[in-house]
């Protein structure tokens, strides 16, 4: 997916240490698009998910309300510094991300209203913050994609952190730019600390190669560049999905085992404080975590997962429950230590 440059890096930097960059960008400014009417009984999404895949949760919703959902697309970092520097003159009244930490941001600058406790109840524990001032609305999973003509099933590592060792040095890359990366790096410091994360890192920037985007990672792979590349699972299934062209000669690997390289990343939904219509923000989390909301995303085209109102996911992917993924609390991912531990590797 596109990589762009955070078009508001001077607030950014102002307002919060954050992540460096989305993983999923968009062509459209989160300035380019109207706000909704409040009084007319509108709502505005600030919208760091897939564009598409939001659109269509917005296009129905609307159609069972009536309620028009105004998006304003960006990315997670974008999107988060944004809201923090608006403050309670904010315009949004829900705000969505592709992962958890841009959520925890806006969470710790005391920006979100508490979520209903009926979306709350469709959500199981494992994928919400601990907290209850957002919720999960999708999920992701890390995987190792790799060509299989070059790396043999007994030569895989059992665990990601061996991807830092000097066997693996010129044979893997990553984008670690993006938000996507850089919140499987937030899980490693939740999981193994602090000190095995910048471990793990240094060895990394000794052995990887840096491209711009997951996608690009996985054609690397496809093309003969690398053996193998460190992305979420939906950019293979994707692809697969359409005409194979990045990701024939690639083959999806699972650590699991609750390894840190089997971290399912939540991707967050929150109602903002300073919402004008906050009973009708409301009720549009509600339904997007609700069974017709989870339904979009097991019989369409994101191949991201559902995890909420016992819907199951696609069923062209690899189930929850044999990922054997982490625990982990959203609510715990920090993107200011992984920005200063990455930047401290050389990696940013």
């Amino acid at each position: 997916m596109k990589i762009r440059l955070n078009a508001l890096a001077g607030i950014a930097i102002a307002a919060t240490a954050a992540l460096g960059l989305s993983a999923c960008g968009s062509s459209t400014s989160p300035a380019a698009s109207p706000s909704a009417d409040p009084a007319k009984g509108e709502i505005t999404v600030y919208n760091a998910q897939h564009e598409s895949l939001t659109k269509e949760w917005a296009d129905a919703f609307t159609a069972e309300t009536g309620i028009k959902v105004t998006l304003r697309q960006g990315s997670d970092t974008e999107m988060s510094n944004q809201i923090i520097q608006e403050g309670a003159a904010s315009p949004a009244d829900v705000f969505l991300t592709e992962n958890s930490p841009a959520m925890a941001q806006v969470e710790n600058a005391g920006l979100f209203a508490d979520v209903d406790k009926a979306t709350i109840a469709q959500v199981p524990s494992e994928f919400r913050p601990s907290t209850g001032k957002w919720t999960g609305i999708a999920a992701r999973s890390t995987v190792l994609v790799y060509d299989k003509n070059k790396i043999s099933e007994d030569k895989l590592p059992k665990s990601m952190l061996d991807l830092a060792k000097p066997e693996w040095k010129g044979k893997w890359g990553a984008s670690p730019s993006g938000a996507d990366f850089q919140a499987i790096v937030s899980a490693l410091v939740e999981l193994k600390g602090e000190a095995a994360a910048d471990a793990w890192l240094k060895g990394m920037k000794e052995n990887f190669t840096a491209y711009k985007g997951n996608n690009t990672a996985m054609k690397a792979v496809n093309a003969g560049e690398v053996d193998a590349a460190l992305i979420y699972h939906y950019y293979y299934y994707g692809d697969q999905a359409k005409t194979g062209e990045n990701s024939n000669n690639v083959t999806p690997y699972y650590f699991k085992n609750q390894d840190p390289g089997a971290f399912l990343s939540v991707s967050g939904g929150g109602v903002l404080k300073s919402s004008k219509n906050a009973e009708k923000a409301q009720a549009f989390l509600k339904f997007i975590t609700g069974k017709k909301g989870q339904e979009v995303l097991q019989k369409g085209t994101s191949f991201e997962y559902a995890i909420a109102s016992g819907v199951p996911a696609n069923d062209k992917l690899v189930p929850i429950k044999e990922l054997a993924a982490p625990t982990v609390d959203p609510a715990k991912l920090n993107s200011k230590k992984v920005t200063e531990l990455m930047t401290k590797a050389g990696l940013l």
